[in-house]
């Protein structure tokens, strides 16, 4: 087994007044040559946008772009036609495929928006966008692995164009699952949303991340009440 371990405060760190963002990989004024990326995952970006505020239209192209609201609202408008809130419990993803614009903004005054934002080079260039956006059930997968994400369009979750599978886990303090890997070519980023846990053998507390690869199960233990994002990715960025 190979790891690599990054804590919370080693991330970068962005703060425009109304946006403030932790870059787990290098992004915008962030760079650290050790921190481009995982594999095939490119960017996680922990955003806070104030009430009223966000990002206006702005373009992108082959990248697999995944948005998980924490809290609040998030209104997107997009060169698709695409236009919709998504709040806690949603997922989102574009495939910018051949180049799309898109914006995102608070819709509340009086509100933050607490979001990940999450980057994943595709396996293909240049195909036709994509919009998706499903609501995840909050009791769907209690202690258990619940899957948002995957190649397949008629798996569980949104897909995307790569060879990588995203699990939610809420776990209550005490739970322990093993997670086997989908693809043992593939590697896992887990990263700890809210509470702590043991990952791997590994101690991680709220934001901690850790990078596993070349092992084809490891145990997922929630030292307290978690909730853990695990990105199963290609560890290869083959892009046809």
């Amino acid at each position: 087994m190979k790891t690599v371990f990054h804590s919370a405060n080693s991330r970068g760190n962005a703060d425009h007044g109304w946006l403030k963002s932790r870059h787990t990989f290098s992004f915008a004024n962030y760079y650290d040559p050790d921190r481009i990326h995982f594999g095939a995952l490119r960017v996680i970006n922990d955003d806070f946008v104030e009430g009223g505020r966000g990002f206006v239209t702005h373009p992108h192209d082959n990248m697999e772009i995944i948005s998980i609201p924490l809290s609040g609202d998030l209104a997107h408008r997009d060169s698709m036609g695409n236009g919709s809130v998504i709040r806690h419990g949603d997922i989102q993803v574009m495939s910018a495929g051949t180049g799309i614009t898109h914006s995102e903004m608070n819709p509340n005054a009086d509100t933050p928006v607490k979001f990940l934002q999450i980057w994943v080079f595709p396996n293909k260039r240049n195909v036709e966008p994509r919009y998706q956006q499903i609501s995840l059930a909050e009791d769907a997968k209690p202690n258990d692995f619940q899957q948002i994400l995957s190649p397949n369009a008629n798996d569980e979750g949104v897909w995307i164009h790569q060879n990588a599978w995203f699990n939610l886990a809420k776990f209550d303090k005490g739970t322990v699952k093993e997670y086997r890997l989908n693809d043992t070519k593939n590697g896992v980023y887990a990263f700890v949303i809210k509470g702590s846990a043991k990952i791997a053998g590994f101690d991680l507390t709220e934001r901690d991340g850790l990078g596993v690869w070349d092992i084809e199960n490891f145990n997922v233990e929630a030292t307290d009440d978690a909730e853990i994002l695990l990105m199963e990715i290609p560890m290869e960025v083959a892009i046809a």
